[in-house]
């Protein structure tokens, strides 16, 4: 039986609206030395996409709402699945395997589609 509440039936169909603030850096290892410079002690493993000619990571700016986001991003492309960076010679080389603790990994990933970004290209 549908609800005959039209608030929630309204909220079924609201599109929600998403806003993205950008940073473009002139170099892939300018993304790896922001985030490395950003992530939690202790963690030295994190996400990067390749996708559509651009290097990018999507940072939640408020992470309760999930409308507010920071896309930091380059013009390139990565190979490779687990890049090691070495944030004192600002260079990475892509790996096997996570195996200092000394050094920070970015996962590359690399979607088939990302609707996020998508959006977010189009406003770029």
């Amino acid at each position: 039986m549908p609800s005959k509440d039209p608030k929630l039936l309204y909220s079924n169909f609201h599109k929600k609206i998403m806003h993205v603030e950008y940073e473009e850096f002139d170099t892939v290892e300018d993304i790896f030395r922001y985030m490395a410079s950003v992530i939690p002690p202790m963690k030295n493993t994190m996400p990067i996409n390749s996708y559509k000619g651009y290097v990018f990571s999507i940072i939640p700016l408020s992470p309760s709402t999930g409308d507010v986001y920071l896309l930091i991003y380059t013009k390139g492309k990565l190979d490779g699945k687990i890049l090691e960076y070495d944030i004192n010679a600002n260079s990475y080389k892509s790996v096997n395997a996570i195996e200092r603790a000394d050094k920070v990994y970015f996962i590359v990933m690399t979607p088939k589609r990302n609707t996020l970004v998508d959006q977010a290209l189009e406003s770029l």
